[in-house]
């Protein structure tokens, strides 16, 4: 802990220059008017309602903590640790270095998350760099979660976690299919859930609802034929009322008075 705790000193002193001058430059601000707090610990968070799962800030501490400690020892590749309000701990890093904080938290002795549960991406097309890459692993040895994030853009690859977790083979296929994002060292990369020669990326926001192509069977040829999408107009008539306002054009009895009350 003694040649721990310079380390994580050092990785806070750089992140916090770093984040003044990124908000220096688009807002004026008095510097002598923050105030300064610790950023070693992180501000326990009770609830006085009896409804609200609680939080287990010592918990929360040992997790930020160990963010920390992959921020001090990655410094060149992680750029920010945070916490999220379901308490996991989550660890932005640099596109270049996704597979050396992989490798760090998949083999050193004080992480040892050796299973990926799940990977995906998030579409958004106003950044600069549109897609956000998110690894969930779990530490088997410790009983913790965390996640990884990065971005990249359409052409820019990421290194494959397949050598660290072999169950990251079909989400990465799956995230190639669904946005486009390319994964290099992957031994496999090629569509899983699209039909062969599909066009384009579904889960990206660009996507139109309806394709580019459709499928259908035709008897004269006995077999399946792929034709562009053709739309007619009126199928364009959409309802966007709730269904009880147009359920009335279905039902005949919808909009029959109610009979009068018996007399008594």
């Amino acid at each position: 802990m003694n040649t721990l705790f310079p380390k994580i000193c050092k990785f806070l002193r750089t992140y916090d220059i770093n984040l003044t001058r990124r908000f220096h430059r688009s807002f004026n601000f008095n510097q002598d008017s923050v105030e300064k707090v610790n950023q070693l610990t992180l501000e326990p968070i009770e609830y006085e309602s009896c409804t609200l799962r609680r939080h287990d800030n010592d918990r929360r501490q040992t997790l930020y903590e160990f963010g920390l400690y992959v921020g001090a020892c990655l410094p060149k590749f992680v750029q920010k640790i945070q916490m999220q309000h379901t308490d996991e701990l989550e660890i932005l890093v640099a596109p270049e270095g996704l597979f050396p904080v992989l490798s760090f938290m998949c083999y050193h002795q004080n992480a040892c998350f050796n299973q990926c549960s799940s990977a995906t991406a998030i579409d958004v097309p106003s950044r600069t760099y549109r897609f956000e890459v998110v690894y969930d692993i779990l530490s088997l040895r410790f009983g913790e979660r965390a996640r990884v994030k990065t971005y990249t853009d359409e052409v820019t690859p990421l290194h494959s976690a397949y050598d660290l977790w072999n169950g990251v083979n079909w989400y990465e296929r799956e995230i190639y299919d669904m946005f486009g994002i390319i994964f290099t060292h992957h031994p496999d990369l090629r569509r899983i859930l699209t039909d062969y020669g599909f066009k384009g990326h579904p889960l990206r926001k660009d996507f139109p609802l309806v394709g580019y192509t459709e499928v259908r069977y035709d008897d004269g040829l006995k077999k399946l034929v792929y034709e562009p999408v053709e739309f007619a107009q009126e199928m364009r008539s959409y309802q966007l009322e709730s269904p009880w306002n147009y359920y009335k054009n279905f039902d005949e009895d919808y909009s029959t008075p109610p009979p009068p009350p018996k007399k008594k």
